[in-house]
């Protein structure tokens, strides 16, 4: 019975520090995925711009397309560049940030990682995101 017991603690000692090490990984698969969205966004806002000769005004909500305006006419209505913006994984309210000032003609997209990257990333240009934004992509 004794070494029944000494087995069973073993086993939920070894649980014990399993889970503390999945959590880890969820919060950086999570972050990966933010970053990788934040790529998707870029290249979709690329092309829109290479047929649209200017970056959108505004980001569509999460889920919708983005799709050309009907001007110029390469910036057909039929063109989708994204096919449902991305959303955050954690919660759909905790939107991506995106900004696009027309007199430089550039855009910046921001989001909140649970990690933050370290070195600290300069942020100028993000506005408030729903959480504290600490990751910026910028056009190229």
């Amino acid at each position: 019975l004794i070494e029944l017991l000494v087995v069973i603690s073993i086993i939920a000692i070894l649980v014990g520090i399993s889970i503390f090490g999945l959590n880890g990984a969820r919060l950086s698969s999570r972050d990966a995925r933010r970053k990788s969205d934040l790529e998707l966004i870029r290249s979709g806002l690329e092309l829109y711009k290479a047929d649209c000769n200017s970056y959108p005004a505004a980001a569509p909500a999460a889920g919708a397309n983005l799709v050309g305006t009907g001007v110029p006419t390469s910036c057909a209505a039929s063109n989708v560049y994204i096919t449902g913006f991305p959303a955050d994984p954690v919660s759909a309210s905790r939107s991506y940030r995106y900004t696009y000032t027309a007199a430089t003609g550039t855009f910046t997209l921001c989001a909140a990682l649970e990690n933050a990257p370290s070195p600290a990333m300069d942020v100028t240009g993000c506005g408030s995101c729903t959480a504290a934004c600490n990751y910026k992509v910028t056009n190229p």
